[in-house]
């Protein structure tokens, strides 16, 4: 095991880097419906330009994959540092479309690179204690989700525009920019522990285990992410108050991170994804299905079901197999960003299709409960899992 003396500061740092990818996701989830007011943008652009940011983020972490052990994480991490500050620029002078989709795109690609190599970080100073450590790294996008829906809520209240509360993104972005240009970092996991590039990449494609959870990804993802950032959309005729859903979901997942710790040790990786996923269900349900002060408890449910997916998903990968090192969490964190690019984009021309013909309320309910199916489908997929993954423990015990 490779010593890291700074990885204390290396750890705070990836959480700024994550803070900023979070505060993105949330800030534009709270002013997306005002984006297409302003600029005249039907359901399908809007779908289309948040979309952008989530299929810029596979593109970037899918490419990180392949450059973190060649060039190193320090240098992804200042490339990240770069587009970040570009996106950020070019969203507050954004005039239509098509610069709304570059400048999404840039911080879509930032986002992606800063997974592309934190990941991979914190896998690596924490070998001891991968699940856990990458849930408390990841309790900070929920968290810059919750600042970033607070900060819209708040200062709309006070009339400062978006363009100032898009800004604001910059100060804890050149904070983690100057951190990681001063630290020490560390080689690779796989690198340290002397698995080559060669057996890295047999051990993604050859392993049936790896595209099973692969494929999953795509579910777990679309669950939590294109609900999170459509929320606003879809049921601000229901509720006057839609933003705050996000941030009662979101706060609930930070919660929930910061004690992922005796969670997992309980029912273990499998047995929490199989939770997740029920309580995913039921939490959409009631979004769909639910008006008035309900709707704050589907999104309570909601939260606490979708809370450990993402974490849990890439440190489940990490643990059982870990030869297939950062390429191997980077394709699962690219593919589920994908998934959820398609899904959107598709999902912005259903919500237009519907409108048509139904009351927005009636329409962006109905989009909620067509995305119900997917949690309902993950939890009989998990449920195999966990058998699975007792299965092929028994063994090991026994033939030991």
């Amino acid at each position: 095991m490779q010593t890291t003396p700074q990885r204390s500061q290396l750890f705070i740092a990836s959480c700024l880097a994550l803070l900023v990818t979070s505060l993105s996701f949330g800030i534009r989830a709270g002013i997306l419906g005002r984006l297409g007011v302003q600029f005249e943008l039907n359901g399908s652009q809007l779908g289309t330009i948040a979309a952008t940011a989530f299929w810029g983020f596979p593109l970037a972490i899918v490419a990180g994959g392949v450059l973190v052990d060649i060039i190193g994480m320090k240098k992804l991490l200042l490339v990240a540092f770069v587009f970040h500050l570009l996106g950020i620029v070019l969203t507050i002078f954004a005039g239509g479309f098509w610069s709304l989709f570059i400048s999404t795109l840039c911080i879509g690609i930032a986002n992606g690179t800063v997974e592309a190599a934190c990941n991979p970080l914190v896998a690596t100073i924490y070998p001891e204690n991968k699940t856990t450590r990458l849930n408390y790294f990841h309790l900070w996008f929920p968290g810059g989700i919750v600042i970033g829906t607070l900060i819209v809520f708040f200062l709309d209240k006070v009339g400062v525009g978006w363009q100032i509360q898009v800004g604001l993104m910059a100060i804890p972005t050149i904070l983690y920019g100057y951190l990681f240009s001063k630290l020490n970092f560390p080689v690779t996991e796989r690198v340290a522990s002397g698995v080559s590039a060669k057996d890295m990449y047999k051990a993604v494609f050859f392993t049936p285990l790896f595209w099973v959870m692969f494929i999953l990804m795509f579910g777990t993802a679309i669950t939590e992410l294109f609900t999170g950032q459509w929320i606003d959309v879809l049921l601000k005729n229901v509720t006057d108050n839609a933003i705050l859903l996000l941030t009662i979901e979101t706060g609930v997942m930070v919660l929930g991170r910061a004690f992922a710790k005796p969670v997992i040790k309980q029912f273990s990786p499998q047995g929490v994804l199989i939770i997740s996923a029920a309580l995913a269900a039921v939490g959409l349900y009631l979004l769909g299905h639910s008006s008035g002060n309900m709707l704050f408890a589907g999104a309570l449910v909601f939260g606490m079901g979708v809370c450990y997916f993402w974490p849990t998903m890439l440190g489940f990968v990490s643990e059982n197999l870990p030869r297939t090192g950062a390429i191997g969490m980077n394709f699962m964190g690219g593919a589920g960003m994908f998934a959820v690019s398609l899904y959107m984009m598709f999902m912005g021309g259903y919500y237009d299709r519907l409108k048509i013909g139904k009351s927005p309320a009636e329409a962006g309910q109905e989009i909620i409960n067509v995305t119900l199916i997917i949690p309902i489908i993950l939890t009989a997929a998990f449920i195999g899992l966990y058998f699975y993954m007792k299965g092929r423990k028994k063994e090991v015990l026994t033939a030991v």
